[in-house]
């Protein structure tokens, strides 16, 4: 989480309703009517979900143009018309009634009086008051649906917990399967279960943090507080601070994603942080004493000291089994035998974790934590922590994570013999390095003979020649730190990647693109790799060739492509990538003759990825990148058929206060590129976002936007999109093979979002936080989503042959900075 402030919205008109902040039994509200706050931060009033004609009563955001609900009143009962009123009824409820005067949904307080009237205060609490004496009988905040607002409490009493509960859709506000809520059970943690299971975890509450949340020791200090009162009861609070214009609050979507959402006077909404960064923040993702750490390959591995409890399902994956103790404790064992005396049981240490579940506080200084838990043999693991003091685990060790930073030293139990083997393993690796060093220093020795002897013999032209061209290709970039970075980016020879690809053979050849062929190949460890190879007859030069180099060499992110190193020797330049096993996702897309395996669970998955891939180009990275080149053919897939950005060759960094920039010759790929682009040389942000659009669609429909016409209408890909739209026959896009009717609101609502980012003023378009955003959470109101850019034939007749494949243009460009 990063810090983000909060300030009452906005003094804004509003439509139709009534101008004020309460209602009585002589004044319903009907369903075209409001009631706003007195602030005018909030409103109370009918609406209906997109795509959904259903009408219900909601708190919102007080924002023209947007309904942002905060709270549902007739969740499982809407009305299907205009016919409903919010009234105060004879008996003080407050009650939503249809035409017919039946009651949807009421407070239903069963002691209330028949003097009531309801207010909707400013911080979006609905409150129904007895005015006989003011006394506060029913209020919205404590029967929460989805969103956590400032100043609303959650509370907890025992077994007693009020819960935040999603929709169920993005269009039914009816009640989903997660639910979001406090637990007291030893320590207070903070937990969203779906249904009754467990599916994330915040980890123990430390007095002022979550020390199961990354980062919220920095950012977030005093941003949550635990009170208790006097009843027994713990109340979560939310403490935002202001700040003009914006308003934070927390909302849990229906896929069960806990967002701390940001929204702006115009109503755009920005996450700032997410409870699911990755599957490692599935609860027990990796089963019982097995560890989580989203950075490795594969994700799951066990405790020290531990093995897969099935080892045949591990390796497919299933780690819901999780690991059992390789051996027995010596707590377990008969310690009178002879061999047993003097040995003892100790502990591995973890850095940076995510402490186990269920953890149970011991009342003792930190001193003692490590020897009361040796002195009990199902103590399986300790940690300590200020704050919390000492906590002992017994038993399993479930949902464990390793963090980067900022988490939890944990020190697992384990036997004598486990420690031992540490420290035979030490040995191991001295020894290991010993005579790793020794062989090094025996080649280099044999190195300097060689180059001696090559150089007496006037053999040493491919080393002179290697090494200019290095200083050669270095001294084109002038900035400093960037050259830094391209120094210590490992360099190949020419005759190590000519063995790797057997002399690069056409039957290594993985494609070919404007920048020239790409090769499998595998060095001599075993590594795959991917060589892409500048050929003499492309158009890309050595401008393009360092872009590449310096852009990505960086870049660290699960959904871009990894850069190995690079060969400039002589006329050669090569870029060594990672091999990806599924190569790029235009063969599963396009090509007839693979079977189709990309279901449409697959496909969210590889839209979504390329958003955070995207996201971390634009906004997380310390360069601001922009790709320009996104298309089918530059993302590819790794073993698991998830997503990875390649091709950086045209990708411009941006300086840290600038948004967009002017170049005086177009590069990219047509069908692709945003208007603005093509037609005047700018580009931003939004250009990538067009650019991912268009790849949504085309991912939707199976279909290419470059090679797409739709019969008599001669329509791109986003003109037929569009017009479908409009006619409100969309479903005619989704590729058959993935059309289910089951999931037609999802794929829909993917759509809609695709012709969001392809609209044809950059303005218009959301970025890609505000994408990513609308691809994991369930909105409810997306905006309407304007004519796209190049609605019409890309190409002339006499073209059409041409315009069937992706054409990349490799012109070299002279870029000058425009600032905002």
């Amino acid at each position: 989480m990063r810090e983000s402030l909060f300030i009452i919205l906005l003094a804004c008109c509003f439509g139709v309703g009534i101008s004020i902040d309460n209602t009585t039994r002589t004044q319903p509200i009907q369903d075209s009517e409001t009631i706003v706050s007195s602030g005018q931060a909030y409103k109370l009033g009918f609406f209906s979900p997109a795509n959904n004609s259903d009408r219900y009563v909601g708190i919102m955001f007080d924002i023209p143009g947007t309904t942002r609900v905060i709270w549902v009143a007739n969740r499982e009962r809407p009305l299907n018309d205009s016919s409903g009123t919010v009234e105060i009824l004879e008996d003080g409820n407050l009650a939503v009634l249809n035409g017919k005067k039946e009651i949807l949904w009421s407070s239903n307080v069963s002691n209330s009086t028949n003097d009531t009237s309801a207010q909707l205060l400013d911080t979006g609490n609905l409150v129904v008051t007895d005015n006989s004496n003011g006394r506060t009988i029913w209020e919205s905040f404590q029967v929460p649906t989805d969103s956590l607002v400032p100043r609303m409490r959650l509370s907890a009493r025992s077994k007693e917990m009020m819960k935040l509960t999603s929709w169920k859709s993005t269009f039914d506000p009816s009640i989903g399967s997660f639910s979001a809520g406090l637990s007291l059970f030893q320590i207070p943690q903070f937990f969203i279960w779906n249904n009754s299971k467990p599916y994330w975890r915040s980890g123990p509450w430390s007095g002022n943090t979550f020390v199961g949340i990354p980062g919220m020791n920095a950012a977030y200090q005093n941003r949550f507080d635990l009170l208790q009162d006097d009843s027994g009861s713990v109340h979560l609070v939310g403490n935002f601070a202001e700040f003009p214009g914006l308003v934070y609050y927390l909302m849990l979507n229906s896929s069960g994603v806990l967002n701390e959402v940001s929204l702006d006077g115009k109503g755009d909404m920005n996450i700032s942080w997410s409870s699911q960064e990755s599957q490692c923040d599935v609860y027990g993702k990796c089963g019982p004493f097995g560890s989580c750490n989203p950075r490795d390959s594969p994700i799951c591995a066990c405790l020290p000291g531990f093995q897969p409890r099935d080892r045949e399902e591990w390796s497919r994956g299933n780690w819901t089994g999780g690991c059992i103790r390789r051996g027995w404790l010596q707590c377990e064992r008969n310690q009178s035998a002879s061999e047993d005396q003097g040995k003892q049981d100790g502990y591995l240490k973890l850095t940076n974790m995510k402490v186990p579940d269920f953890p149970e506080p011991i009342a003792i200084p930190e001193e003692g934590c490590r020897s009361q838990c040796l002195q009990n043999c199902s103590c399986t693991a300790y940690a300590y922590y200020n704050g919390i003091g000492c906590m002992h685990w017994n038993g399993s060790l479930i949902d464990v994570q390793q963090f980067s930073f900022d988490g939890i030293d944990l020190y697992i139990r384990a036997a004598y013999s486990e420690l031992d083997t540490g420290k035979r393993k030490d040995m191991k690796v001295v020894i290991a390095s010993t005579v790793i060093v020794a062989s090094l220093l025996i080649a280099f020795s044999a190195y300097i003979c060689w180059k001696w002897l090559a150089k007496n013999k006037g053999g040493d032209q491919e080393v002179k020649l290697l090494s200019e061209d290095v200083i050669k290709m270095v001294n084109i970039v002038s900035d400093t730190v960037v050259r830094a970075k391209f120094e210590e980016l490992p360099l190949y020879s020419y005759e190590a990647l000519a063995n790797a690809t057997n002399n690069f053979q056409s039957k290594n050849m993985l494609g070919k693109g404007g920048f020239g062929p790409v090769y499998k190949g595998k060095l001599l460890d075993g590594q795959e790799i991917a060589v892409k190879r500048l050929s003499n007859s492309s158009s890309q030069g050595v401008e393009e060739f360092m872009n590449e180099v310096v852009v990505i060499s960086k870049l660290q992110h699960k959904n871009l492509v990894r850069l190995l190193g690079c060969c400039i020797e002589r006329e050669e330049k090569m870029l060594i990538y990672e091999y990806m096993p599924n190569k790029s996702l235009d063969s599963y897309l396009f090509d007839a003759s693979k079977p189709n395996i990309l279901d449409w669970r697959r496909r969210a998955i590889i839209i979504e990825g390329i958003a955070r891939g995207l996201l971390y180009l634009h906004r997380d990275s310390r360069l601001k990148i922009i790709h320009r080149d996104l298309k089918v053919s530059n993302i590819l897939l790794d073993e698991e058929l998830k997503p990875k950005i390649s091709d950086f060759g045209l990708a411009r960094i941006f300086g840290g206060n600038q948004d967009q920039a002017n170049t005086n010759r177009v590069v990219g790929t047509y069908g692709y590129m945003a208007p603005e682009y093509a037609m005047e040389g700018r580009f931003s942000e939004k250009s990538d976002v067009y650019g991912f659009g268009v790849l949504l669609l085309e991912i939707v429909s199976g279909r290419r936007n470059t090679s797409f016409y739709h019969d008599e209408n001669e329509l791109s890909l986003l003109g037929y999109s569009w017009r479908l739209w409009n006619e409100t026959q969309a479903t005619r896009l989704i590729d058959a093979s993935i059309y289910d009717q089951g999931i037609e609101h999802d794929i829909l609502r993917y759509i809609h979002i695709g012709l969001l980012c392809v609209q044809e003023f950059a303005k218009d378009r959301p970025d890609v936080s505000a994408v990513l955003l609308m691809l994991t959470t369930e909105i409810s109101n997306l905006s309407r989503p304007k004519l796209p850019g190049y609605t019409g034939r890309l190409g002339s007749p006499q073209s059409e042959s041409s315009a069937q494949r992706d054409c990349s243009i490799n012109d070299v460009t002279v870029t000058v900075v425009g600032g905002r």
